[in-house]
């Protein structure tokens, strides 16, 4: 059975960067379970995945236009330290959730400075090609109920998001706490408007 829209895919993955550096892997634990056609993986990885079968095995490299989107600048921005409110011991890598002019985003703390905090909205593979070797385990038609939720109920670890897969990046796999609302490997929404708002002052708003 080929990989087409609204089947249930089983793969195991191994991703690595430019550099060839290892970042993540699903061989030593649960393959990664999704629905074909959902956005539930970054688009790159989906299309490569599009009519293949059961049992192949392949390596594939997306640049980062069909990963994460490039690196925007306007992301990365300097908030005031009062815009984390009651929050102790802000250290670099901490995640938090800004309220912005464009509703919630998540963003990551990258360096503390004596009265401000700058924080960057990218998601952390923004701006990089990204190598999948990939092997097929399984393809089947999916349920009703599992194309209503737009999501896999069963048949394994389920991964809505997951390692590869998702719409946001609140977190996710390579982000260091291994969720699996967003993972490293999905998500589209890369706007260039600031993660504070646009500004970077304080109508930050900034919780965890």
């Amino acid at each position: 059975m080929q990989i087409t829209q609204n089947h249930a895919v089983t793969i195991h993955y191994r991703l690595t960067d430019a550099k060839g550096q290892l970042l993540e892997s699903s061989f030593d634990a649960d393959p990664l379970v999704y629905l074909h056609g959902m956005g539930n993986l970054i688009p790159g990885l989906e299309k490569a995945l599009e009519g293949k079968t059961q049992g192949e095995q392949f390596e594939v490299t997306i640049d980062c236009e069909d990963a994460y989107g490039p690196y925007h600048d306007g992301l990365r921005q300097e908030v005031p330290l009062e815009a984390f409110g009651d929050i102790q011991d802000i250290v670099p890598g901490m995640r938090f959730i800004a309220e912005t002019e464009m509703g919630q985003r998540p963003v990551q703390v990258t360096e503390v400075l004596e009265n401000a905090v700058i924080v960057d909205g990218n998601h952390p593979l923004a701006g990089q090609s990204l190598t999948f070797a990939v092997e097929i385990l399984d393809v089947r038609e999916a349920t009703a109920e599992e194309l209503a939720h737009g999501h896999i109920h069963a048949g394994g670890h389920d991964h809505e998001g997951g390692c590869c897969g998702g719409h946001d990046h609140e977190g996710g796999c390579c982000g260091g706490e291994h969720q699996h609302g967003d993972g490293c490997c999905g998500g589209h929404d890369h706007k260039e408007e600031g993660c504070c708002g646009g500004g970077g002052n304080g109508g930050c708003g900034c919780h965890g």
